[in-house]
């Protein structure tokens, strides 16, 4: 048994994972340049040496028991910290957010850069259509990316699938990254919910990091729909400007780098499906989006579809035996 996962993020590796117990091999494309996804992190060469920004999710929560186990996992491995700073049951990656997807991907095969325009099936199975080619066939695939991108996929092989993930629609996001020469006049390290603001934290603060001061800006849902198409070059000023007022009047230090990335697809509402199944034809969806907008989600939705998945594929090979 074969199986194709396109997005190599949480869900997708969570699901991969959970496969992999049960000895089904599994390959995942993916379109970015290494693992990460929303769990990114940009370093920048400035003038007063290397700044990092994790500039997708900011923290995870630890909630859920088997999650629970996951963690502690991570943490034994080196690749994750608590953040005390934003709550009991916060955690960041370590040195980087992408560290614990670093390591997910590490065991099994993700060819990056693979940008995926859609599946196509016959009667040799699943086809993965690429810029270079098809690739397969495999026994299974699961879409395994945003719901917005995950419809135009599923839409073409099961309108059920297709119809909850375009009723998960996500929030947009823009995120701003400074670094600054000095350290910014602040007793605190993070700062929540001030005019388009919705989160503004030190960066550089956080455990396990090093480099100059910086910091991550990002605004809210509403703010970032209304400018989405805009320049990086024409928001990054205003988020700046956002931060100097959230801060209560306090003068900011010189800027040593300033630049904003759009998140089109940030923030999910979740739709309680947990994850999608077509024992018929083998396909399959997971993400944030059929839970809810937390990391530890879009875990639990990959785990739990790989135990689906690995629990019919074994069933149908010993039928077939």
């Amino acid at each position: 048994m074969t199986l194709a996962i396109i997005g190599a993020g949480m869900a997708g590796l969570a699901c991969a994972d959970r496969l992999a117990e049960d000895g089904i091999a599994v390959r995942l494309f993916d379109k970015g340049r290494g693992p990460g996804g929303r769990m990114s992190t940009r370093r920048v060469e400035t003038a007063i040496g290397t700044a990092s920004f994790d500039h997708g999710a900011q923290y995870f929560t630890v909630r859920d028991p088997l999650f629970r186990l996951q963690v502690d996992g991570w943490a034994a491995a080196g690749v994750a910290v608590p953040w005390p700073e934003a709550g009991a049951d916060a955690w960041i990656g370590n040195p980087t957010m992408s560290a614990p997807i670093r390591h997910m991907a590490g065991a099994h095969r993700v060819d990056f850069l693979h940008h995926v325009h859609g599946l196509q099936r016959d009667a040799a199975g699943w086809w993965v259509r690429l810029d270079e080619g098809m690739e397969g066939p495999f026994d299974a695939a699961i879409v395994a990316l945003p719901s917005e991108q995950a419809a135009t996929i599923l839409g073409l092989h099961d309108l059920a699938m297709a119809r909850v993930a375009m009723t998960a629609r996500s929030q947009p996001c823009w995120t701003a990254m400074i670094a600054f020469t000095e350290p910014v006049d602040l007793p605190v390290d993070h700062l929540t919910g001030g005019g388009i603001l919705s989160w503004a934290a030190r960066n550089s603060a956080k455990p396990g990091r090093d480099g100059p001061e910086a910091w991550v800006v990002q605004a809210n849902g509403a703010w970032s729909a209304t400018h989405l198409e805009e320049s990086p070059d024409t928001i990054a000023p205003l988020l700046l400007d956002a931060l100097g007022q959230m801060t209560g009047g306090a003068a900011l230090p010189p800027v040593a780098y300033l630049t904003a990335h759009r998140w089109r697809f940030a923030m999910t509402r979740g739709t309680d499906n947990g994850a999608l199944w077509n024992d018929h034809i083998r396909l399959g969806a997971c993400g944030d989006w059929l839970l809810g907008p937390r990391v530890e989600l879009a875990w639990l939705s990959g785990r739990m579809l790989g135990a689906r998945v690995a629990q019919d594929l074994t069933l149908s090979v010993a039928r077939s035996g």
